[in-house]
Formats: structure tokens, C-alpha cells, sequence
């Protein structure tokens, strides 16, 4: 399903789960009665089960991968090894997530937060800072964030109770502060270290198509569904990869100002 498809799902979708358009001018939605966070909240039964066992069933794949991972996170940059975030999670809850650190030890994050709160305001495509060569990432981190392995540790959130394998992925409490309450329906679920978003285009789409690709998803949350995601995401993963081979030629052919995202160019 189209992005635009998804929209008007989450045009449909007042207080059972249903939102309406302010007009046919494409207002942000808005519900007849706001919703508090934790009013609408869907854990079903299944969704540790299915977790479990998919973590069990791949140990022999992430483990390795993990001890991998960390150790040329180690070698490549000094400083340490896992990133802990705060994140909001279900019912709006916060929570720490746990990274393998992709930036340096010096990097300020004001640059990143206010580039991501002018992609809230305008309707564009959600393109990483990496792909404009973010001089801040630490050897091999755009590898791992293009790949999505650096988010390999939230397995453990998983484990804990804190995330799901699949569902929207956690925003900072930063980010929370700036939704809309019609935009706050994503977290009535457990956020995801994968998703419906993140295998339909993510990073090509705007703000508000990934809102509404997350409601759809909590409207329509199946064991089908995160299976079928779970298997979507590793062509998903390669897609990305490809692109952010393909970032650095773009760097290096435009050192300039220009090369910087035009929202934050001043």
C-alpha cells in the first residue's frame, strides 16, 4: 500500500482508533477528543511468545554478530562501547534503549535534534544527516546505521519487556513533546526494533506518512504481519546499504555549504 493509502487510513482510523482530516487540504488530522497516551495501549498475548522464540531460534546468528560487533565498535573508536538513550515507550512511558555507539566521543547532538524537528514541521522526506557525510560518525558508523546493526543491542530490551521485534520505533522524549495528539496514538503499542515503517520506504518518506504507517500498523497488528515484516526487513537492509555506498561519492563531489540538508542552512 501506497504512502498516501495510509494517510487516509489514519484519516478514517475518533477515540476507538478513528481519525478525521481538519479539511480536504491536507491538514494534519486531529481527533473529536484527545487521547490520553496509555488509553488505547495493545500488548496482545502472542507478541512475547513470537519474540522469544524468534531470539531463541536466531541466537546462533546475533550472539556472534553482537561479540562482533563490539569488538570492532572497540578497536575503530575510543571510548565505549554501547550508546543508552532515554526513549518513550509504551503508554508513553520512558525507558533507556542501548545502542553500539556510532558517533564520536566529541559529537554534539543539537544538530540532529533541530534538523529532525524541522523535518516534523515540513513535508519532506525523513533523510538522514549520514547521507550529507555527518563528519560526526565514528569509523565504520554509517555502516552500522545504514545496516541498522547498531540498534542489535535492543534485543535485550526486547528480552526485558521493553520493545517488541517489530512495531514503531521508539521516539525520544524531545520528539513526544512536539506530536500532536493524534500523532501520540503510536505509542499504544510496544515500540519495535523493526517495522511496517522501516520496510516501506522509511527514510524516502515524510514525517506524517510514517505516523500514519504506524497507526495502520497498531490497527491491523497480526502474528502474520510481524512475521511477514521480519522477513521484509533483511531486503530492506540491503536497499539502505547500497544507498549509504553511494553517500560519500556524494560528499566528496560537494564539500561546499550546499552538501548540507537545505532545512538547515541558514
Amino acid at each position: 500500500m501506497r504512502a498516501e493509502g495510509h494517510l487516509l487510513d489514519a484519516g478514517r482510523a475518533t477515540k476507538g482508533g478513528s481519525l478525521s482530516y481538519s479539511g480536504s487540504n491536507g491538514n494534519a488530522p486531529h481527533v473529536a477528543s484527545e487521547l490520553s497516551a496509555t488509553s488505547l495501549c495493545r500488548v496482545p498475548g502472542w507478541k512475547a511468545g513470537l519474540d522469544i522464540t524468534c531470539i531463541l531460534l536466531l541466537l546462533p546468528l546475533w550472539l556472534p554478530l553482537m561479540i562482533l560487533l563490539m569488538l570492532v565498535t572497540r578497536i575503530a573508536s575510543p571510548g565505549p562501547i554501547f550508546f543508552r538513550q532515554k526513549r518513550v515507550g509504551l503508554g508513553g512511558r520512558h525507558f533507556f534503549i542501548w545502542k553500539f555507539r556510532t558517533m564520536r566521543l566529541s559529537a554534539e547532538t543539537q544538530t540532529h535534534e533541530r534538523y529532525f524537528e524541522n523535518l516534523m514541521r515540513v513535508d519532506r522526506p525523513m533523510t538522514k544527516l549520514d547521507a550529507y557525510g555527518d563528519p560526526r560518525l565514528a569509523p565504520f558508523g554509517r555502516v552500522l546505521r545504514a545496516s541498522g546493526l547498531d540498534e542489535l543491542p535492543q534485543i535485550f530490551n526486547v528480552l526485558h519487556g521493553e520493545m517488541s521485534l517489530v512495531g514503531p520505533r521508539p521516539c525520544t522524549p524531545n520528539e513526544f513533546a512536539h506530536y500532536e495528539p493524534w500523532q501520540r496514538q503510536r505509542v499504544n503499542c510496544l515500540p519495535g526494533l523493526t517495522g511496517y515503517w522501516q520496510v516501506n520506504g522509511k527514510n524516502k518518506t515524510t514525517f506524517r506518512e510514517m505516523i500514519a504507517m504506524d497507526l495502520f500498523y497498531l490497527k491491523n497488528m497480526s502474528i502474520l504481519l510481524d512475521l511477514k515484516i521480519m522477513l521484509t526487513t533483511g531486503i530492506a537492509i540491503a536497499g539502505q546499504l547500497s544507498e549509504s555506498r553511494r553517500a560519500p561519492q556524494r560528499s566528496r563531489q560537494d564539500r561546499s555549504p550546499r552538501s548540507l540538508p537545505p532545512i538547515l542552512q541558514t
